[in-house]
C-alpha cells in the first residue's frame, strides 16, 4: 500500500511539473510576440529616414550633406552601389531594415561619430540591429569604392601628379607627400598594452599617401599603437616597392616626408640640425609647402567625418574598415564633387604674390590624429645627402620664390 501512495505522489508531481512547463513556454510565446518597442514600430512614419532626411533632401540640400556628407544624388549612387551586398530579404516574423536606412546610418555614424544608441532614437532602429550591420556596410563600402584608392602604375601617371607638384606648389619631381598618423582608439578587451602608444592613448596607425590634389593614393591601416614607428614604415608595401623600384616612377622621382622619415635618393626629408644655414633653411620651406597637402589631407578627413575625433570603441576589424570606408570616401567624393565636398576655404590657401597662408576651415576643428613621431632612421647614404643638396641648391638659385626669403626670416637673397 505504502508504495502505491509513493507511486501516486510521483505521477502527480510529474504531471504538476509538467504543467508548469506548458505555462512557461506559453509565457514565452506570448512575450515573444511583441518584437518591437511600440515607438520603434513607428520607423516608417516617424523615422529620421522619412521624415527629417526627406525633408531636407526637398528643401534644405546643404543641410543635407550636412548629415550624411553628401548631397542626395551621391547617396543615390552609392546606395545601388551597394545595395545588392547589403539587402537582407523579410521574414515571416518582421521586415528587414531597408537597405536605404542602413547606408544612412552607417554614413551617419562615420559623420559624427555618435553611439549607436543616439542613432536608434534617431532612426528608431535598435542599436543591437545597428551594431550587427553597421560594420557589413562599412565593409560594402570599402569593396565598391575599392577603385578610388589607387596606386598609379605607369609613368604617364606618376608624371601628371608630379607636373600638379610642380604647378601647385613648385616642387619637382615629387610623386607624392607621405605621413603617419595615430587613429584613437577605445582599449580592446584582453589587449593588455598592444594597441598603447607614446602618448598614452590607445591606437591603431593610419599610414598614408597623398597626391597634389589631396587624395590618398596609398594607405596601410592596422599596425598598433605600441609597434615601433619606424617598423611601421620599413614593413608597408610602399616602403619595400620604394626599395625594389617597383612602383613605375619615373627616373629622379622623389616622395617627401617629415622629420619622422629616414632620407634616401627617392625621398626628401627636412634638415634636422639645429643651427641651419641659409640654403637649408630654404630647403625646408619648399619642402614644407609640397608636405602641406599631406596634413590638409588628414585635416579634411576629420572635418568631414568626425568619428576620428574621438576614440573609437569597435572591434578591431571593423575600425579598420571605419578607416578604409572614410578614405575611400573622402577620395570618391573628392573626385566626384571637388565643389561642394571640398570648398575653396576648406584647405590652407596661398597668396601667390606674398606666400601668406589662409588657414582652411577644417583648422577650425578639432583634429584628433597625432603624428606618428619616428618612421625610420637617422641614418642615411651620401647619395641621399647629394640628392638633397641639389634640390637645396635648385631652390635657392635656378627656381627661387619672390617671397621665401622673408619667409625664413631673410631680407633679400
Amino acid at each position: 500500500m505504502a508504495d502505491i501512495v509513493r507511486v501516486g505522489i510521483v505521477f502527480v508531481g510529474l504531471l504538476i511539473r509538467k504543467k508548469l512547463q506548458e505555462r512557461l513556454k506559453q509565457k514565452k510565446r506570448k512575450a515573444r510576440r511583441m518584437w518591437v518597442r511600440n515607438w520603434i514600430s513607428k520607423r516608417d512614419t516617424h523615422g529620421a529616414s522619412n521624415i527629417l532626411l526627406r525633408q531636407l533632401k526637398d528643401e534644405d540640400p546643404v543641410a543635407y550633406r550636412n548629415v550624411l556628407r553628401m548631397s542626395n544624388e551621391q547617396f543615390n549612387v552609392l546606395l545601388q552601389m551597394v545595395d545588392e551586398t547589403i539587402r537582407k530579404k523579410d521574414t515571416k516574423k518582421r521586415m528587414a531594415i531597408p537597405t536605404a536606412t542602413k547606408l544612412e546610418i552607417t554614413l551617419r555614424f562615420l559623420a559624427t561619430g555618435d553611439s549607436f544608441t543616439s542613432l536608434e532614437y534617431l532612426f528608431r532602429v535598435p542599436e543591437c540591429t545597428i551594431s550587427l550591420f553597421v560594420p557589413e556596410v562599412l565593409a560594402a563600402i570599402c569593396q565598391v569604392l575599392k577603385p578610388y584608392i589607387k596606386m598609379p602604375s605607369t609613368s604617364n601617371e606618376w608624371k601628371q601628379i608630379q607636373y600638379n607638384f610642380f604647378l601647385r606648389w613648385n616642387f619637382p619631381r615629387c610623386c607624392g607627400a607621405i605621413d603617419g598618423k595615430h587613429v584613437l582608439i577605445k582599449k580592446p578587451p584582453k589587449s593588455g598594452s598592444m594597441f598603447f602608444n607614446y602618448k598614452k592613448t590607445y591606437s591603431i596607425v593610419l599610414f598614408a599617401m597623398v597626391d597634389a590634389d589631396y587624395c590618398f593614393t596609398y594607405i596601410d591601416i592596422g599596425a598598433n599603437g605600441r609597434a615601433s614607428d619606424s617598423a611601421i614604415f620599413r614593413d608597408s608595401t610602399l616602403n619595400i616597392a620604394m626599395q625594389n623600384n617597383t612602383l613605375n616612377m619615373p627616373e629622379n622621382s622623389v616622395i617627401v616626408g617629415d622629420d619622422a622619415f629616414p632620407l634616401r635618393t627617392n625621398l626628401m626629408k627636412p634638415y634636422s640640425k639645429s643651427q641651419l644655414n641659409n640654403t637649408e633653411r630654404i630647403f625646408n620651406y619648399r619642402l614644407s609647402r609640397a608636405r602641406r597637402v599631406s596634413e590638409n589631407a588628414f585635416g579634411i578627413l576629420v572635418w568631414r567625418f568626425r568619428i576620428f575625433s574621438r576614440p573609437i570603441q569597435l572591434k578591431e576589424t571593423t575600425i579598420d574598415n571605419v578607416i578604409l570606408a572614410a578614405c575611400s570616401l573622402h577620395n570618391w567624393l573628392k573626385k566626384s564633387s571637388p565643389n561642394t565636398y571640398f570648398p575653396e576655404n576648406a584647405v590652407d590657401r596661398e597668396d601667390l604674390n606674398t606666400g601668406n597662408i589662409t588657414f582652411g576651415q577644417w583648422r577650425n576643428h578639432v583634429n584628433n590624429l597625432p603624428t606618428v613621431s619616428h618612421l625610420g632612421s637617422n641614418n642615411y647614404k651620401n647619395s641621399a645627402e647629394e640628392v638633397r643638396r641639389k634640390y637645396a641648391k635648385y631652390f635657392m638659385e635656378d627656381n627661387p620664390l619672390p617671397w621665401q626669403w622673408k619667409k625664413v626670416g631673410l631680407e633679400l637673397a
